[in-house]
């Protein structure tokens, strides 16, 4: 009897990712803790763990692994870096160290771990950061992705929900990378929809946090496995109303294709099961509707900035090559939290 054949792409990503609502219902459960030098923690959903030292450095910490979403593995590795190290970015921090997280068959190639793993630390160096160690499991399906640790000025972390009144939402990286994902595990996406895809999905953020830094920025995350519109709703805290012009969002063209065909994630469904009753479509299509609820995987950064600083923000974005745009702006509280019209 043949062994049975092990799989290294069943799909992942961050499409792996727990449903916000069922995570949400396990962390109020936790005791909070209070330490005036934690800055950041869980409470407000942000991206990272942010904790003073001194008056003048803080660290930002946090870790993300998940399964293969493409079938090359030092793709592989290069995106799972990525977007781990993005949280460090999400928060307006810089990389120092990383650890790697692997879980991997025992009974599959190592070769396919080499590649993995070099693919992940050629990313840490390019972000500026040490690659310090790691740890491994043996598990029937590999995982990857690191701890990383950053540091940053305790006067000058990016929150998610730090945004304002008046603001203008800028989104660096084009949606759709979970549909066309998708798509591509049953050959039904273009190899030039998959090219922008792993661009997009391997591109550090470490650029467009640079850039945002120099603009008077009040709130940022990163979206992920969420989808746009619940990290968005993450962002308002039911304080505001975001307007989003649809016609503005940058995704990956062939996108509305396949939500015709269908080339759905689960993990879509559940981000529009958690946050619909907060959002209005506006004669918008379902394929809109869709994009927007898509989990991504080491997506873009969603910027909450001053309007005056958004065009000028905007232009240096848009040299870093990837589909960027002014997606919309934040108002006085409505009915709704998002409204996409």
């Amino acid at each position: 009897m043949e062994p049975e054949k092990i799989v290294f792409c069943k799909g992942g990503g961050c499409t792996a990712k727990l449903g916000p609502g069922a995570l949400s219902r396990v962390l109020e459960k936790i005791p909070k803790t209070y330490d005036p030098n934690l800055l950041v923690g869980y409470e407000s959903s942000d991206d990272a763990a942010v904790y003073r030292l001194t008056d003048d450095l803080a660290i930002v910490q946090t870790l993300d692994f998940f399964p293969p979403m493409v079938e090359d593995p030092y793709t592989f590795g290069q995106i799972a870096a990525a977007n781990a190290l993005s949280d460090i970015y999400a928060m307006g921090g810089d990389v120092k160290t990383a650890l790697n997280i692997v879980c991997f068959p025992e009974a599959m190639d190592l070769n396919i771990l080499g590649q993995i793993l070099l693919g992940g630390s050629e990313k840490v160096r390019e972000a500026g950061g040490v690659l310090a160690g790691g740890h491994s499991i043996a598990d029937q399906d590999v995982k990857y992705g690191l701890s990383v640790t950053g540091t940053i000025h305790p006067d000058k972390v990016l929150a998610n929900n730090g945004c304002q009144e008046g603001d203008v939402l800028l989104l660096t990286k084009p949606l759709g990378t979970g549909i066309v994902c998708t798509a591509s595990r049953v050959g039904g996406a273009s190899e030039a929809a998959m090219n922008l895809a792993v661009k997009s999905m391997s591109t550090l953020n470490k650029y467009a946090s640079e850039i945002v830094r120099r603009y008077r920025t009040h709130g940022c995350t990163d979206v992920t496995g969420f989808g746009f519109l619940a990290h968005l709703c993450e962002m308002l805290e039911g304080r505001f109303t975001a307007e989003i012009d649809q016609n503005a969002i940058p995704y990956i063209p062939e996108c509305p294709d396949y939500v015709e065909e269908f080339y759905l994630t689960a993990a879509g469904q559940r981000n529009r099961n958690h946050v619909q009753d907060q959002v209005q479509f506006e004669n918008c299509s379902f394929a809109i509707e869709e994009i927007l609820y898509d989990a991504q995987t080491s997506g873009g950064l969603l910027v909450s900035m001053n309007q005056e600083d958004g065009p000028a923000a905007l232009e240096e974005l848009k040299k870093l090559g990837l589909p960027c745009a002014i997606v919309g702006r934040v108002k006085k509280r409505g009915e709704k939290s998002v409204i996409v019209r």
